[in-house]
C-alpha cells in the first residue's frame, strides 16, 4: 500500500504516535506472561494486536534436567534495549516487553518472554519474531546443559539456523 511503512503505518500517522518505551528485564525469577500483557495494555485503546512469545527450556531427548543460563550484566540489558528499539522503529510497535531469565532453569520452565504491541497484527508478529531472532544471536547469553544423570555438559554452541533466521531481517 503506498505511503505505508514496513509496520503498516503511514508517515502521517507515525508523526502523531507517542514513541514506545520498551520494558526490558534480565532476571533470575520466573515471569507471569499474562500479567506482563495486562501491564503493557492497561489503559490503552490504540493497540490492535498483541503478540506474545514464551520460550521454554526444552528437553529434546529426555536427558536434560536443566539449563544454566549466564549473561553479561549491563551489556545484556543494553543489547536487548538496542534490539527492542530497532524493532519499535522498524515495525511501528507501540509497546514492547522483553524479559530474559538467567540462572538454573529446569526443563519445561520459562526462559524468555517477548510481547509486541502494534496497531495491526502483522507488525506485532514481525516485531516479536525480529526481537527473538536477534536475541538468540546478538544478546550476550550463554547456555550450559545439565543432564538428568547429574552430569554437566558443555556450553551450547550457536546454531547456523539461528544466524539464518536473524539474517533474513538484514537488508542488503
Amino acid at each position: 500500500m503506498p505511503g505505508k511503512a514496513e509496520g503498516g503505518i503511514s508517515a502521517e500517522m507515525r508523526e502523531h504516535m507517542t514513541p514506545a518505551i520498551p520494558a526490558i528485564r534480565v532476571q533470575r525469577d520466573d515471569f507471569d506472561a499474562a500479567a506482563e500483557s495486562r501491564l503493557l495494555t492497561a489503559g490503552r485503546r490504540d493497540i490492535g494486536a498483541l503478540v506474545s512469545f514464551v520460550g521454554l527450556c526444552r528437553d529434546e531427548a529426555g536427558a536434560l534436567a536443566a539449563l544454566e543460563l549466564e549473561h553479561y550484566p549491563g551489556m545484556a540489558e543494553a543489547e536487548m534495549m538496542r534490539i527492542a528499539q530497532l524493532a519499535i522503529d522498524r515495525f511501528s510497535l507501540i509497546g514492547l516487553t522483553a524479559i530474559h531469565r538467567y540462572g538454573r532453569i529446569e526443563a519445561g520452565a520459562q526462559i524468555v518472554l517477548v510481547i509486541a504491541a502494534a496497531p495491526h497484527r502483522q507488525a506485532a508478529f514481525d516485531g516479536a519474531n525480529f526481537v527473538m531472532d536477534f536475541l538468540k544471536t546478538s544478546a550476550p547469553f550463554w547456555k550450559k546443559e545439565h543432564g538428568q544423570d547429574g552430569t554437566s555438559g558443555d556450553w551450547v554452541a550457536a546454531k547456523d539456523a539461528d544466524d539464518s533466521a536473524r539474517d533474513r531481517w538484514i537488508k542488503e
